[in-house]
């Protein structure tokens, strides 16, 4: 059974369409980045699949069902964002001491073990924390809930480049040991690759990819040669983009659908073939043209 079915999700706001006609569905026990730019429409698509909007079309389910002011579905849920209310009245330690309350699989010691590792002290209140440090207080939250559906929107907002890699860390450890569906939101692809299991990548609210990590690292093909050689391999694949460097060399990105005798052919005339970088991959898809912003600089 899919823990997320979504077929033709459509939500918009007014004359803006954040959500286009998605259709996907999530597995139990895997961990699925959600890809895009800012305003791809990942935080609405996450607050329909939590149940805080109703789509204006298509359909959504949740454990098999309706997620929106279903108890079941946010008994079994749990939202970080950088937007989590917490009761003001309480402050750190309150909230971890009442959170089994609230959470089935409520896991105190991790908790506190994490909570100790991030250096925050049980007197001190969620509103008055730093960016970084309130961050740190949520992800702690959305571990240690163990939660059947996982959901991390962008949850390492003002957190330094340390404390995100013991975030990822912490999440796939305690994930080895007590695995769930985690969707967990970034635009920092190359942070968090190596902690997937697959990737779904939207644009302007559509969805262009959604495939398991290891085969995304085959989607693509970087080419390096004469002008002239790469622009006769161009006419047989789909360009994803290209950068031209030098007087008569040229880089482009290709979706890889060369035989390999044809790329043994390719490196037989000179052309450099390389592998395409996931977060690259996903920048070149989401990109609204094929080039990059030196094209700006070599039409002036």
């Amino acid at each position: 059974m899919n823990v997320v079915d979504c077929s033709g999700l459509t939500k918009t706001f007014g004359r803006t369409t954040a959500v286009k006609n998605l259709s996907f569905t999530l597995a139990p026990n895997k961990i699925t980045g959600l890809i895009g730019r800012n305003g791809a429409g990942k935080t609405t698509l996450l607050k329909l699949i939590a149940g805080y909007l109703l789509p204006n079309a298509g359909s959504i389910q949740v454990f098999s069902e309706n997620p929106f002011n279903n108890i079941k579905v946010s008994a079994n849920m749990i939202f970080v964002d950088e937007n989590m209310v917490l009761p003001a009245s309480m402050n750190l330690g309150e909230i971890l001491e009442s959170a089994g309350r609230f959470y089935a699989h409520w896991d105190h010691k991790l908790a506190v073990g994490l909570f100790t590792y991030f250096n925050l002290h049980p007197g001190q209140y969620h509103s008055k924390l730093s960016k970084g440090m309130r961050s740190a207080f949520n992800v702690i939250l959305g571990l240690a809930a163990h939660c059947p559906l996982t959901i991390f929107d962008e949850p390492t907002i003002g957190m330094d480049a340390a404390v995100r890699k013991d975030f990822y860390r912490a999440l796939l450890k305690d994930f080895m040991q007590c695995p769930r569906t985690v969707i967990l939101s970034s635009h920092l692809l190359n942070e968090i690759n190596d902690i997937l299991d697959d990737l779904l990548l939207i644009k302007d609210g559509e969805k262009c990819l959604h495939m398991p990590i290891d085969e995304l690292k085959e989607y693509a093909v970087g080419l390096q040669g004469k002008e002239e050689t790469i622009a006769k391999m161009a006419e047989k694949a789909e360009v994803l983009h290209r950068k031209k460097l030098g007087k008569d060399s040229v880089y482009i990105a290709v979706r890889n659908q060369f035989a390999e005798e044809e790329l043994h052919k390719a490196r037989l005339e000179g052309v450099a073939i390389s592998p395409v970088a996931a977060d690259d991959l996903c920048m070149y898809l989401t990109a609204r043209n094929k080039g990059g912003i030196d094209d700006v600089f070599d039409r002036n």
